[in-house]
């Protein structure tokens, strides 16, 4: 047995931001799937939001960031996010991260959708990877251990206090257990729920799934987020960037349609409102090949593509074939961004004594029903920071606890028998049919029936899932183990995001539904909670934090 008094799980932006703060008086350790560079957070492009400008208000960034979200957002969070941004930017300036300047040396800012005021600080389009750079040097300076492709399989758990983790070592093919005074969950979203995602391989929702099964709720799953511009084909992100900078959306008969539908914002309108008009535009017809749209910047000229979205030219050519300088790129919507998650408190305290989270995997709510760009990055920092600091404080004043040895069994034993199980069900089949069916089903545009229908399909797929085979039986590196482990969390996490899905009977953010198309703040201004008991999952309703800003009409 392994310890340590603070253990992060996942080492992307919050989970490396959260293990910096902590380390300056406690032992602390990190668990990652993957080398820490290698994590999805470096997959960022667009900007991080913070107010520098004196033109620029911190209660402006609040405003946009409640409206963005249609209200569902913790105004008190908000507030916190907001105020602390600032400091928190140029403290990653002063570690030594490259951002862009003016031609002044001032830190550049570009608009990103959703936002009053250019207050997006950036690195070319490179921002995610560059920060996720700086702080794993941060890291290396720090006495940080650091477990390289170790994957978490589950929580320990007792009298409502958690003590430790298990995790499996790939390297030596070795179940471990990790004893701890206080675990941060920093483990990112779910995106391989669906189909079509920008999302990388990893992503598979497993701090929110290990925590759900421990009596953690989660909030606001059905707050699912589409990106409106990934490369058709991939779904590979074409960058906020791109319209931030001035690109533009064409459909099949030449024009820039989202004129018709926010002709003040343009392709700047809320992610939700462009994922939603594009998807119109392709039903009705004016899409290519009932596909997608074309996003072009061929009017920016090659020395601005270069300067400003150099990594979309390049992924446009490789994955797409396209030159962008001369033509415009093919994209169409897909699963970003998960809103909902790990409820969490402003220090990222969960209802588990000694467990926290951070980044995606949490719901501080700052978000809401639909993220503004450049607002998830800076949530990294901030609540990563705040997390940490918290952790360390709950780590440094608890008393030692003894680690009962009938937990570790049991945990032992449940995970030993996913692995050994020699069904006739072939996971990888089921992981599409599931992915299939969230991106049809429970997508861009909802319909009550439809979800139900999805609903009953994840059901059955669970039912399925207790008779896959592991036809693997290596301990080294046993990848089909954990993609048997990483499919029982997307089935789990499936069944709360089609079930908020129903009980939400409104349209709010990117939850639209075509038979409830009006937002309804008597009955769901509210966050939806999601409980794993015996019976099932639970649902129940939980009030906003409303501070001064009560909801207005929908609309830019």
């Amino acid at each position: 047995m392994l310890y340590h008094d603070v253990v992060v799980i996942g080492a992307g932006l919050a989970g490396m931001r959260a293990a910096v703060e902590a380390t300056r008086q406690a032992d602390v350790a990190i668990i990652t799937r993957v080398y820490p560079t290698r994590s999805h957070s470096g997959a960022a492009q667009g900007g991080i939001n913070a107010v520098l400008n004196p033109e620029d208000s911190i209660e402006s960034h609040i405003y946009d960031t409640i409206k963005g979200g249609d209200y569902l957002g913790d105004q008190e969070a908000i507030e916190i996010f907001c105020q602390e941004a600032p400091q928190d930017i140029y403290q990653l300036e002063h570690m030594g991260v490259n951002f862009s300047r003016t031609s002044e040396g001032r830190l550049a800012q570009r608009e990103l959708a959703g936002a009053s005021f250019p207050r997006a600080c950036y690195a070319a389009d490179l921002t995610g990877h560059k920060l996720l750079h700086l702080l794993y040097e941060q890291l290396l300076k720090s006495p940080v251990r650091v477990y390289n492709e170790w994957s978490v399989v589950g929580l320990l758990v007792n009298d409502g206090i958690c003590l430790g983790i298990i995790a499996y070592d790939l390297t030596r093919g070795m179940l471990e257990v990790i004893k701890a005074q206080s675990v941060i969950l920093a483990t990112g979203g779910y995106g391989r729920t669906y189909a079509r995602t920008t999302n990388a391989l990893i992503n598979t929702g497993d701090g929110m799934a290990l925590a759900l099964r421990e009596g953690v709720p989660l909030s606001d799953m059905e707050c699912v987020q589409f990106h409106p511009t990934t490369l058709f084909g991939t779904n590979i992100l074409v960058s906020e960037a791109v319209r931030g900078e001035g690109g533009y959306l064409f459909n099949n008969q030449g024009e820039r349609f989202m004129e018709r539908y926010v002709p003040g914002k343009m392709e700047l309108a809320p992610r939700d409102i462009v994922s939603r008009c594009i998807q119109l535009e392709i039903k009705e017809g004016r899409g290519f090949q009932d596909e997608y749209v074309h996003l072009d910047v061929s009017h920016f000229g090659p020395k601005k593509i270069e300067e400003k979205i150099p990594q979309v030219k390049e992924l446009a050519q490789r994955f797409a074939g396209v030159d962008i300088s001369r033509e415009p790129m093919p994209v169409q919507p897909a699963q970003h961004y998960s809103m909902g998650g790990i409820r969490t408190n402003i220090w990222g305290e969960t209802n588990i004594a000694g467990l926290f989270a951070a980044g995606e995997c949490a719901c501080v709510s700052i978000h809401g029903a639909n993220r503004l760009g450049g607002n998830s990055l800076m949530e990294t920092i901030v609540f990563g920071r705040r997390a940490g600091l918290k952790a360390r404080e709950y780590a440094l004043q608890s008393p030692d606890r003894s680690l009962p040895t009938s937990l570790i069994k049991t945990r032992i034993a449940s995970t030993k028998e996913i692995w050994g199980r020699e069904g006739k069900e072939n996971l990888y089949e089921l992981k599409k049919t599931l992915g299939k069916t969230m991106t049809e089903k429970v997508g861009v545009f909802r319909h009550g029936p439809e979800m139900q229908a999805a609903l009953e399909t994840i059901k059955e797929l669970q039912e399925r899932y207790k008779a896959i085979n592991i036809h693997d039986r290596r301990k080294v590196y046993n990848c089909n183990f954990l993609a048997a482990i990483e499919l029982g969390y997307l089935l789990e996490l499936a069944e709360t995001i089609a079930r908020g899905a129903l009980l939400r009977k409104e349209s709010r953010g990117a939850h639209d539904r075509s038979d409830y198309p009006q937002r309804d703040d008597t009955n769901f201004l509210k966050h939806i909670l999601a409980y794993k008991t015996r019976d099932g999952i639970r649902q129940e309703l939980q009030g906003v934090s409303l501070t001064r800003y009560r909801p207005e009409k929908r609309g830019y």
